[in-house]
């Protein structure tokens, strides 16, 4: 069988931030746009963000997942340059969405944002989370962890409703013949508390009774892997460093991840190549990896 190759970005907190009216400017958003002119605008960078888009488009993959957090503090000037980019990486049948916290960073963000990209989140029958969106061999699964928190809080969140139609969707595609890939932002586990998965015990139990092959996640912005029990055995979970980040000393610099997807007999191949910025100029391979 031909192989299917699948790339994973994720984050890109696209820069640079819009100016912001006064009117937007309070609460959670004061802190979060102090945060970025302290902090943040020296780390993600767009020039960082553009040249990894380049080399991702230069591998021609057939698909590409991306797996939230888009803008930075959901003002409203930062959707249409969000969708701009977006459209840039490539069209709603070539690109796989599912948004993040800062997605959702305040209230009436959500819908904004779902208004923004709806085309790039709807399943091939209907529209909502979870969606299903079959391309080549892979099922491409998308749920949304994205909902407003408190200041200092980043946690996701996927709700009793979200997590009963996972666990249907997934035992209808059980049998069938297809590489199974779950997209989320948030990772199943995290070491800080502030921004963890509070129904990720849930999450687990509908994994472990139903199955997917892969989880695709963002979220902590750096190379992560990660196993959960399957019905049959192991998940690999791999999350991605921001698309648009420096190293700066704590997170690792903008990198991306390329799938090798290929059925072999009753099962499945799965190699993992990471591209992005490491020890020498430019983007360049940083590892590889089989997965399955």
């Amino acid at each position: 069988m031909t192989t299917f190759t699948l790339a994973h970005l994720s984050d890109p907190h696209l820069p640079p931030l819009p100016a912001a009216r006064a009117s937007e400017l309070f609460g959670k958003r004061l802190l979060g746009y102090l945060n970025w002119k302290r902090n943040r605008h020296r780390i993600h960078r767009r020039d960082v963000l553009d040249a990894l888009v380049t080399d991702l488009r230069a591998r021609q993959p057939d698909h590409i997942a991306v797996t939230g957090d888009l803008v930075n503090l959901a003002l409203a000037a930062e959707f249409a340059p969000a969708r701009a980019w977006l459209e840039q990486v490539g069209p709603p049948a070539r690109v796989s969405l599912v948004p993040g916290n800062h997605d959702a960073y305040v209230g009436g963000a959500g819908p904004r944002f779902a208004a923004s990209f709806g085309d790039y989140m709807r399943g091939d029958s209907a529209a909502g989370f979870p969606y299903l969106q079959r391309r080549g061999p892979l099922a491409l699964i998308g749920v949304s962890t994205a909902v407003p928190t408190a200041p200092f809080m980043a946690t996701g969140w996927l709700g009793q409703a979200q997590l009963d139609a996972l666990d249907r969707l997934l035992a209808g595609l059980s049998g069938q013949s297809l590489f199974r890939v779950l997209l989320i932002h948030h990772p199943l586990l995290s070491t800080h508390g502030y921004k963890r998965l509070t129904d990720s015990d849930a999450l687990q139990a509908v994994l472990k009774r139903c199955g997917v092959e892969l989880i695709l996640h963002g979220h902590d912005h750096i190379h992560s892997t990660m196993w959960f029990e399957g019905p049959t055995g192991r998940i690999p979970a791999i999350g991605v460093p921001s698309a648009s980040s420096i190293a700066d000393g704590h997170k690792p610099a903008a990198a991306y991840n390329l799938f090798a997807i290929e059925r072999e007999r009753d099962g499945w191949q799965c190699a993992q190549t990471v591209r992005g910025f490491g020890d020498r100029a430019g983007i360049h391979e940083l590892q590889r990896t089989s997965l399955i």
